[in-house]
């Protein structure tokens, strides 16, 4: 990456970043207090449990778009602030649709492309894989049967291992019931690994065509058709794979001037990295109902 001291000067924050990041403050809040039983309606004051989920649910997602920003400020590409979504918890059970930043000038350069597209998944990852360290040390084990109807949450590689890690002694008919903080880091990971889908203007879309320039149309087809398979998995992937047609309109990258340039070694690396990222948080069936 760049040597240049970058000095980040924070602009004036717009009402509207104030607003949206208030209010996102306030659906996850009683989404991680709805998840922990209390009776909001009937005790405001109970809103307070929704904090440990809260908090880290928008730690990772702050972070994720601040490595993008940062990123896109030391290389002079003019970015916004993070725009954080709320949701309803009672139609979004996290009570957010995530966070985003929006790139406001063109990105001439293949290495600035790669390393904006890839410091906001790094940057996420590094602190939802703590959280749900943190998070599972802080949850119980459960008998199966006595979670009827709950909703059970999908493996990914580096949660096998980390469930192994620490809970080794679990058997086959427990399962664990994940912390507010576990479950929050839990999607940390989901977030990350669908944004490093290599389709269109995702970050992965972004570090693919860096990668192998025009060849990322190839991959990005291939990714895209295989959500089909994956929807019959879990319907989410057919929805998300809805979102992103109506979202990208395209599964390729927008062409940037000097695609044919060889990227350095180190950004090599950044691109796998990513790509081990991804493998470790890919999860064939992210939701169902036992």
């Amino acid at each position: 990456m760049m040597n240049e001291k970058v000095i980040l000067r924070i602009p004036k924050i717009p009402r509207v970043h104030w607003i949206l990041f208030l209010l996102t403050i306030f659906t996850t809040l009683l989404s991680g207090a709805i998840m922990e039983g209390a009776r909001v309606f009937s005790n405001p004051l109970e809103i307070i449990k929704g904090i440990p989920f809260s908090f880290t649910l928008l730690f990772i997602l702050g972070t994720h778009e601040f490595g993008h920003y940062y990123y896109a400020r030391k290389h002079k590409v003019d970015a916004t602030l993070p725009y954080f979504i709320p949701a309803p918890p009672f139609l979004f059970l996290i009570g957010t649709f995530g966070a985003f930043i929006k790139i406001k000038s063109p990105i001439y350069r293949k290495d600035a492309l790669l390393q904006i597209g890839a410091a906001g998944p790094i940057a996420g990852f590094a602190i939802a894989l703590p959280a749900l360290v943190v998070g599972l040390l802080l949850s119980e084990v459960i008998e199966k049967n006595d979670i009827q109807g709950a909703l059970i949450l999908g493996d990914s590689i580096i949660m096998k291992i980390l469930t192994w890690i620490t809970h080794p002694g679990l058997s086959k008919s427990q399962d664990i019931m994940l912390h507010p903080v576990a479950f929050a880091g839990w999607i940390g990971l989901l977030v990350t690994m669908l944004n490093l889908l290599p389709i269109g203007q995702l970050d992965g879309g972004h570090i693919a065509y860096a990668m192998l320039g025009e060849k990322q149309i190839i991959i990005g087809k291939l990714a895209f058709i295989l959500l089909i398979p994956l929807s019959f998995l879990s319907i989410n992937w057919f929805i998300w794979a809805i979102l992103l047609l109506i979202l990208m309109r395209s599964v390729k990258h927008p062409p940037i001037q000097d695609i044919h340039v060889p990227l350095s070694y180190k950004d090599k690396l950044i691109g796998y990295a990513c790509l081990i990222i991804f493998l470790l948080c890919f999860i064939p069936a992210p939701f169902k109902i036992s």
